[in-house]
């Protein structure tokens, strides 16, 4: 049986070289997460605003049905703990978690990693799934290595204006 995390970040990795912009990265990870892994039901990327007070996450490039929440203020919300800590929060029971903004009621468990450049919180990648506990080390790894990518894509290839870090 292939390893398919394995499989998937081969394929992320040769993503990443076939882009030419940050848009184009995101919505091609989004696609290869949510098409190649069954408990990925929603996969999308939150980009930081920062040029707005307070600063907001803004829905950017995702796969799923839309969702209710396309801006995110940083005190709410599992996506607004993992942007205001720079930390991956992983959460295996929604419902049993008072940060959770209901998105759809299928929503079991949810992943949220920050995207980070030079050291700075710049967005993030979130990914809910209709079972429970859904994400393991290795799904941990793989969309962390996914966020990653995304950063040093920013941070190498196409450089943008990050506070704090010009």
């Amino acid at each position: 049986m292939p390893d398919k995390p394995l499989e998937v970040r081969r394929d992320l990795n040769r993503l990443v070289l076939s882009v030419n912009s940050p848009d184009e990265l995101m919505s091609g990870i989004s696609r290869l997460l949510h098409d190649s892994m069954p408990k990925y039901n929603w996969v999308g990327f939150y980009i930081l605003d920062t040029d707005v007070q307070p600063p907001v996450l803004v829905l950017g490039p995702f796969q799923g049905a839309m969702t209710p929440h396309p801006r995110i203020p940083l005190n709410q919300g599992i996506c607004g703990a993992a942007a205001s800590t720079g930390k991956t929060v992983v959460v295996d029971d929604v419902s049993a978690d008072p940060r959770y903004l209901a998105c759809s009621t299928e929503t079991k468990s949810e992943i949220v990693v920050p995207i980070l450049v030079k050291g700075k919180v710049v967005g993030e990648l979130d990914i809910d799934s209709h079972y429970p506990a859904a994400f393991s080390a290795e799904d941990r790894e793989l969309i962390e290595h996914s966020a990653a990518l995304v950063g040093e894509y920013l941070e190498t290839s196409a450089p943008m204006k990050v506070p704090g870090c010009e």
